[in-house]
């Protein structure tokens, strides 16, 4: 007799496009072939594909919006109620958030619900995240601790998440990392024949254009260099972009700099370009990083917490003077918000093309890594407590 599958519900906050978001579409359709999934979502912006056999539930398909805390306290009871009814009518075993305010419902359902299995996923890391943000850093240690813990399991993408939710947030369930799946396949692959000696560099960033991304230190850092030499691309969008256009023309780099909004396929853009500038301030573990690797992009990136450190050398510490940059295992490390630094990176790029061939190699070989099947088999097993 065949076996059922376990009824799975995965909740966020939408399916906008973003590294939380990417995640999920890489995973949902492995996850259908072992569960009865559906995606919970707070708001309709839906930017991935949901494949066909997974359900989806818009919890607020009007959305309001208001910075009022009574609003905020209204609109998190109506979501957690509307949630709690649909994992008891639809007898959810499996109840997977991601992110926050996610998490603390999902801490809720544990409370009430003891035969669902709650799981929690962190995506960045809270003490840099918040820490410029007063209120919310008091809130995430007051509740975290309260409601985390509520739960059967946690997991992150980063060993750095996990270290500073169990010192700094109190956070003692039991804790994994699982890092970003991404897929390799030779055939989509930055082309060799493009590591010829070059007087030109295209420049390419991928994400939301806000201050933690901080695309504008790569403005800064162009503008150090000889502009002619070098073109910069943005995908993606943000409350940013007409800043970073405003900056590119006083720093006279308008026509070097493009913005191209989102795009649906990101690594058909990546093979077009030369090398990958990661500018953040702080990440969980950047799944446009991740892309850059897996088609043979050479990437130059601040060493942030979390994630470029263990993508690109190990996680072994380094060390880096301010102005200057270190080649790690895997690609260019740089100090957070160094434009010098991120300059020098760039124009040794420019001026070693067997360094980038190097690195694009390096970059493939990285990528591999981290493939599907690996990562899928960790999110299953901890999932159903396998």
């Amino acid at each position: 007799m065949k076996q059922s599958k376990k009824k799975l519900s995965i909740l966020t906050i939408d399916y906008g496009m973003g590294g939380t978001e990417r995640f999920i579409s890489l995973l949902l359709p492995e996850l259908k072939n072992h569960f009865e999934v559906t995606l919970v979502i707070f708001y309709k912006y839906i930017d991935y594909d949901i494949p066909e056999d997974v359900n989806l539930l818009i919890l607020k398909p009007e959305t309001k919006k208001s910075k009022s805390y009574l609003f905020k306290i209204k609109n998190f009871v109506s979501l957690y109620l509307k949630y709690k009814r649909f994992i008891k009518n639809e007898g959810i075993d499996i109840s997977f958030s991601l992110l926050p305010i996610p998490n603390i419902i999902n801490s809720f359902i544990h409370m009430g619900l003891k035969n669902v299995r709650t799981v929690i996923s962190e995506r960045c890391y809270p003490s840099v995240m918040y820490k410029d943000k007063h209120m919310q850093l008091k809130l995430a240690k007051l509740f975290f601790p309260i409601f985390y813990n509520r739960n059967d399991a946690l997991f992150s993408n980063s060993v750095h998440i996990n270290e500073d939710l169990k010192v700094n947030f109190g956070v003692k369930i039991p804790m994994q990392v699982i890092y970003n799946p991404i897929t390799t396949d030779d055939t989509i692959k930055i082309n060799s024949s493009s590591f010829k000696k070059t007087k030109h560099l295209k420049l390419i960033n991928a994400g939301t254009m806000y201050s933690v991304k901080n695309q504008k230190l790569i403005l800064d850092a162009m503008s150090l260099l000889q502009i002619g030499d070098f073109d910069f691309t943005i995908l993606g969008d943000g409350e940013l972009a007409e800043t970073l256009r405003l900056q590119s023309k006083n720093l006279g780099l308008n026509t070097n700099f493009h913005q191209l909004g989102k795009v649906n396929d990101i690594k058909a853009h990546l093979i077009q370009h030369d090398c990958f500038i990661l500018s953040s301030d702080t990440e969980g573990f950047p799944n446009v990083l991740l892309e850059a690797l897996s088609v043979g992009l050479p990437v130059i990136s601040t060493n942030c917490l979390s994630g470029p450190l263990e993508m690109l050398n190990d996680n072994e510490s380094v060390t880096i003077k301010d102005g200057e940059f270190i080649k790690a295992k895997y690609g260019i490390l740089v100090n957070v918000n160094d434009a010098l630094g991120m300059s020098k990176a760039i124009q040794y790029y420019l001026e070693h093309p067997k360094e980038r061939l190097k690195y694009s190699d390096l970059a493939f070989k990285r990528a591999k890594m981290y493939n599907m099947p690996k990562i899928y088999n960790q999110m299953k097993d901890i999932l159903t407590n396998s």
